[in-house]
């Protein structure tokens, strides 16, 4: 409207001009009629400048438009950025309280493991180890004191050595109230007396073992007094070997009972790191 108003203005300009011009013969002279020519060409200079400016103006909005969009799509971006990073930092801390509570519970393990070790060391002459096996603790009896061979009768030093492994689980309520299998293994040399097979050979001897384990302390024949419903027994024969049968001194060393801890939930993690 300003536009249309200001050529309107310059319309009327140029009519007085003409009108005066037309009139120049009634005493207008000829510099009054070129001031005028003038005047209207100074009118044309500003309002070429002002459609310029004007074009100026409207690039400039655009310009400015076209910036903003821009930013608004960048300002998105972050905002997703910033949300995955609060998302990656949420999960980046659950994993810490994780890992935290993981070496929270591997160190309890441990201080029990290494606690049940230190009462058992004064068997260990006799060849009792405590260890990790297959992910589980492991208290591995030898064979040879605790059966002749191809006998699945407990020897008077094999009950002896049980007797005190007894004690020791007993005494501690953490170990006390764990679910334990009696494995018992055998070497690779073939066996066929009265249990068949090393297979045979193997679970008799586990269940003695467990036998005694579970047995009332007071009694004709007393026992570990351990809970029954606690223990299992399992025969592994040879297959199963902690060195290669080849030597006497290896095939000794296969011939063992074993007393495995069952892991609960909080263990299943790598407890092989305690036998280091």
């Amino acid at each position: 409207m300003k536009r249309l108003a200001f050529r309107g203005s310059w319309a009327l300009a140029l009519v007085l001009v003409l009108a005066t011009g037309a009139t120049a013969g009634c005493g207008h002279s000829e510099e009054e009629w070129q001031g005028k020519l003038n005047e209207i060409k100074n009118l044309e200079g500003r309002l070429k400048k002002a459609e310029e400016e004007r074009k100026k103006c409207n690039d400039d909005l655009a310009s400015a438009k076209d910036e903003l969009a821009t930013l608004r799509a960048e300002n998105d971006v972050l905002k997703g950025q910033a949300g995955d990073l609060s998302k990656q930092t949420a999960e980046q801390r659950a994993l810490i309280e994780r890992l935290k509570r993981e070496k929270e519970q591997l160190d309890a393990i441990k201080r029990r493991f290494e606690e049940l070790r230190r009462k058992l060391e004064g068997l260990t002459k006799l060849g009792l180890n405590v260890t990790i096996r297959n992910n589980r603790m492991v208290i591995q009896l030898p064979g040879d004191v605790l059966f002749e061979s191809g006998k699945v009768d407990l020897k008077k030093d094999g009950k002896a050595m049980l007797l005190q492994v007894a004690e020791v689980i007993s005494k501690d309520a953490a170990l006390a109230s764990r679910n334990y299998q009696v494995a018992g293994h055998t070497d690779d040399k073939p066996f066929s007396g009265t249990y068949k097979d090393n297979w045979g050979l193997s679970l008799m001897r586990a269940r003695e073992v467990l036998t005694f384990l579970v047995a009332p302390r007071e009694g004709k024949d007393p026992g570990g007094g351990l809970n029954p419903k606690l223990w299992a027994a399992a025969g592994y024969a040879d297959t199963d070997p902690v060195a290669p049968n080849d030597s006497p001194e290896n095939m000794r060393k296969n011939r063992r009972v074993e007393l495995v801890v069952m892991p609960n939930v909080e263990e299943m993690l790598d407890l092989n790191k305690l036998a280091n």
